[in-house]
C-alpha cells in the first residue's frame, strides 16, 4: 500500500513539473507554449494591458436558457474538407470584420451582432450588407444578462427575433444607427489608444434612438430575425449550419494559455481558467493533421492572427462545440 501512496505523490509531483503555473501574460508562458511543441504558437498579445482588464473581457455567461434545436439534415449535401465563407459570400465584407468590445464583457453580444450581420448579407444574396449594432443588443437587452459584466448568447439571438436590433458599425465609426460607445484601448506599449486596464465602466444606457444626422428613424432601421435556435453539438450538424447558413455564435472556456494565442490550432495546454467567452465561429478546416473551427474574435486585429484564430475540432475542445447558437433573418 505505501508503494502505491509513494507512486500517486511522484506522479502528482511529475505532473505538476510537466504544467508549471506561470503568471498569465508572462514571457515565461510565452515561451514554456511555444518549446512543448503543439499545434500553436504563443506571443504577447496585451503587453500594456492589465491581466484584470483581460479578465473582463470574458463576459458570457455559460450554460444559459436553452433555444430550441434545429437539425440540419446532412444527407443533401457532401461537406469539404475545408470551408471559408469569406470564399463562399466575397460580397459581404463583414465576414472579414474584426471588432473591439473595449473594456466590457459584451463578447456575448459581438458574437451576435457579428453572426447575425453576416447572416442578413447571405441570406440576402448581398443585397443587405449592414452591421448589426452590437451597442443596441448590449445596452437594450435586459433579458440577456447583466450588459458589460457577462450576459447569454440564446437570449441575444431570442431578443433579435422579438425586438430587433438596429445597425451600428465601430467605435467612433459615425457607421448605422448605434456605432459602439465603448472606446479601444492599447493592448501593445507604442500606441494612440488609452491603456488597457480592469477599470471598466458601467453598461451604457439604452437609447432608443440613432445619432444625430443618421435616418432612417431607430424604430424604422431594426432588422430583426425570423428564428432562433440551438446548434447540435455533433461535428457534421455544426458544418452543416455554417455551410447552409453562415456563421454562428460559439462560447467556450477561456484558459490563460489562449490570451497568448497568435497562429496555428489552438489546444489548451496549461494554466488557470478565465472565464466564458463568445466569439463568431465562420469556417472549418485542417491544418498539419489537425482539425479545427476558423473563428474571429473580437479583441482588436492586433490579438491572435489579425483577430482570428482556429481552434482543435471533434473534441468539444474547451466546450466549443456545447453552446453554439444562431438563428435565420426576417427579410
Amino acid at each position: 500500500m505505501w508503494r502505491l501512496a509513494v507512486l500517486c505523490v511522484l506522479a502528482a509531483v511529475c505532473g505538476s513539473r510537466a504544467r508549471p503555473h506561470l503568471s498569465p501574460l508572462s514571457p515565461e508562458l510565452v515561451n514554456y507554449i511555444n518549446k512543448i511543441n503543439t499545434t500553436w504558437k504563443a506571443g504577447h498579445n496585451f503587453p500594456n494591458a492589465d491581466f484584470s482588464y483581460v479578465k473582463t473581457l470574458c463576459g458570457t455567461l455559460l450554460k444559459g436558457p436553452r433555444l430550441p434545436v434545429m437539425v440540419q439534415y446532412a444527407d443533401d449535401i457532401k461537406l469539404p474538407k475545408s470551408f471559408d465563407p469569406r470564399d463562399q459570400w466575397p460580397n459581404c465584407p463583414t465576414l472579414k470584420e474584426i471588432r473591439d468590445q473595449g473594456s466590457c464583457g459584451s463578447c456575448w453580444a459581438f458574437g451576435a451582432a457579428e453572426a447575425m450581420s453576416d447572416r442578413l448579407c447571405i441570406h440576402s444574396n448581398g443585397k443587405i450588407s449592414v452591421e448589426i449594432s452590437s451597442a443596441d443588443l448590449l445596452t437594450c437587452c435586459d433579458s440577456c444578462g447583466m450588459g458589460c459584466n457577462g450576459g447569454y448568447p440564446s437570449a441575444a439571438w431570442n431578443y433579435w427575433s422579438e425586438q430587433g436590433l438596429v445597425s451600428g458599425g465601430l467605435y467612433d465609426s459615425h457607421v448605422g444607427c448605434r456605432p459602439y460607445s465603448i472606446p479601444p484601448c492599447e493592448h501593445h506599449v507604442n500606441g494612440s489608444r488609452p491603456p488597457c486596464t480592469g477599470e471598466g465602466g458601467d453598461t451604457p444606457s439604452c437609447l432608443n434612438k440613432c445619432e444625430d444626422g443618421y435616418t432612417p428613424t431607430y424604430q424604422l432601421d431594426k432588422h430583426y430575425g425570423k428564428k432562433a435556435y440551438s446548434v447540435p453539438s455533433q461535428v457534421e450538424q455544426i458544418m452543416s449550419e455554417l455551410y447552409k447558413n453562415g456563421p454562428v455564435e460559439g462560447a467556450f472556456t477561456v484558459y490563460e494559455d489562449f490570451l497568448l494565442y497568435k497562429s496555428g490550432v489552438y489546444r489548451h495546454v496549461t494554466g488557470s481558467a478565465v472565464g466564458g467567452h463568445a466569439i463568431k465561429i465562420l469556417g472549418w478546416g485542417e491544418e498539419n493533421g489537425t482539425p479545427y473551427w476558423l473563428a474571429a474574435n473580437s479583441w482588436n486585429t492586433d490579438w491572435g492572427d489579425n483577430g482570428f484564430f482556429k481552434i482543435l475540432r471533434g473534441e468539444d475542445h474547451c466546450g466549443i462545440e456545447s453552446e453554439i447558437v444562431a438563428g435565420i433573418p426576417k427579410l
